[in-house]
């Protein structure tokens, strides 16, 4: 029988970690790999799995999801954050590939966000496809500082399985903004280095579209006041984004 690793990668994450950790305990093996917690995290962590291990030199998310994969074991990884739960029908779907043990395949799990107080279930979020489930030896993450990609051969299908992956993003509003600002850094930087360009104007117009996009076309009006809310936020972010870029520009950072 094909064995899965459950992988995390987390940082101060003591509100959330329990729960997430204790949903997992089907799987054969649970590696967390912490990024320097100054709260009860790796305390938390260690009370489901003793392959707990230290980080705490951040260079990106993908480099750290690298650290994590080089950790673990199992023939098949499932790479999970500390906010996301797995439902029992995505559960049985795992579990039901892993037996196939089909290593030409990657699998897409839908996820579902909860966000102010509801679900998301339209604004362009559901279903969020990520491709989280795949065989070790065949795919890993690449070097992105944000919005990092699982990296496979060409002649791999990418299927995708039903049941939710329940994602709690954002605890409050603050929570965002604090989460947005550093995500915004992050692409700002690595676009930098790429020698990458931006204005204020362009920013602007990012926004308005951004905001358009999920509030209108994506059907997000129908996502309620949190639809509107999670619109208008968005679109700031992605302006901060391109301001970020900007402000490096004037600055020679």
């Amino acid at each position: 029988m094909p064995t899965l690793s459950a992988v995390l990668i987390v940082k101060n994450e003591q509100d959330s970690l329990s729960e997430c950790l204790d949903i997992l305990s089907w799987v054969d093996e649970i590696i967390v790999v912490d990024a320097g917690s100054s709260d009860r995290t790796i305390d938390i962590a260690k009370k489901f799995t003793q392959k707990v291990f230290s980080e705490p030199d951040w260079q990106g998310y993908g480099l750290q999801r690298q650290r994590a994969q080089s950790y673990a074991s199992g023939d098949w990884l499932v790479m999970i954050d500390a906010d996301e739960h797995v439902t029992p029908e995505l559960r049985a779907s795992i579990q039901s590939v892993i037996k196939q043990n089909d290593v030409s395949k990657i699998y897409a799990l839908p996820r579902l966000s909860w966000i102010f107080g509801r679900f998301i279930r339209h604004s362009g979020w559901y279903p969020d496809y990520v491709n989280r489930l795949y065989p070790r030896s065949k795919a890993n993450y690449g070097d992105e500082k944000v919005h990092e990609k699982l990296h496979f051969g060409h002649d791999m299908q990418v299927i995708k399985l039903k049941g939710d992956l329940l994602h709690y993003t954002y605890r409050d509003l603050q929570h965002y903004l604090v989460k947005s600002a550093s995500y915004a850094a992050a692409w700002a930087e690595q676009r930098q280095a790429k020698g990458k360009r931006s204005s204020l104007f362009q920013g602007f117009w990012h926004a308005v579209a951004c905001f358009l996009r999920m509030y209108i076309f994506r059907l997000g009006f129908l996502d309620g006041r949190q639809g509107l809310l999670l619109a208008i936020l968005s679109g700031h972010s992605t302006f901060v984004k391109y301001a970020d870029l900007w402000v490096k520009q004037q600055t020679g950072q």
